[in-house]
């Protein structure tokens, strides 16, 4: 049997890169944006590499093969529901299922829409509305409206395969924030934080992301990844580059960030 054929996970071979550093959690305009949003200290980005051939349609075999890795186990983080605590994987998973994520937008043109709908003034500032309620979330302005309400008459300025890009989930991800987020009054923050991010994480026009569809249980006591509660908010997504041969995981769990 050939390496990496179905039937054959143990033959992939994944290493920790703990020298990878990710600018968006160390550059200090980043990290302020995040803790305004209420995500600081509850995001996390990590890289890990591969020795075989990725193959899209295997995606889910793939990441199985990764979440039962001697080495991405002892390393691969998340937040525990119990202490609030940064914790790793500690034992394999046992079921798992992806949804591909596009990465086909690379140009920051894709938001200009925003603009044209008279969804964000042209000096950037987002346009208010009245306070309604989106199950959890607040909507006080016309972009939260259109990220989230899908009988909005705005709505479909994103198509659903738009939507379902990486960069507008990015994008999306910062606008909705953590527990105690302080909105942005204009939308030039999320679009720079997005594209920082974006950049970070994804290297090449080859590069494939996936997202975890469902929480993963990983143990017969209830331990879940990416975490126990279901929340839009609470999120991973592996992105993989079949050039170079590494993943990066963006992790992150919905909560009360990092307020200094």
């Amino acid at each position: 049997m050939a390496a990496g054929e179905p039937g054959d996970l143990g033959r992939y071979y994944f290493r920790f890169l703990p020298q990878k550093t990710f600018q968006f959690l160390s550059a200090p305009e980043t990290t302020s944006r995040l803790r305004q949003w209420s995500m600081l200290g509850r995001i996390e980005a990590q890289a890990f590499g591969f020795d075989q051939t990725f193959q899209a349609y295997r995606k889910d075999d793939f990441l199985m093969a990764f979440f039962k890795h001697p080495n991405v186990i002892p390393n691969l983080k998340l937040l525990s529901d119990s202490s609030g605590q940064w914790i790793t994987l500690g034992t394999e998973v046992k079921k798992i299922e992806a949804i591909n994520v596009p990465c086909t937008q690379l140009s920051m043109s894709f938001f200009n829409r925003l603009y044209d709908e008279d969804i964000v003034r042209d000096s950037g500032h987002i346009v208010k509305c009245l306070d309604s309620f989106c199950d959890p979330f607040l909507i006080s302005d016309e972009l939260r409206k259109v990220l989230l309400m899908e009988d909005s008459e705005k709505y479909e300025v994103f198509s659903q395969p738009d939507r379902e890009e990486f960069l507008f989930c990015l994008f999306k991800h910062l606008c909705l924030g953590g527990a105690l987020c302080q909105y942005e009054d204009v939308v030039n923050p999320y679009l720079e934080t997005a594209k920082r991010i974006y950049k970070d994480l994804v290297s090449s026009d080859q590069t494939a992301a996936l997202q975890i569809k469902n929480k993963i249980v990983v143990d017969s006591a209830g331990m879940c990844y990416p975490s126990t509660k279901n929340h839009e908010q609470t999120f991973s997504y592996f992105i993989v580059d079949p050039i170079r041969r590494h993943i990066h995981v963006l992790y992150h769990c919905y909560g009360v960030g990092e307020m200094s």
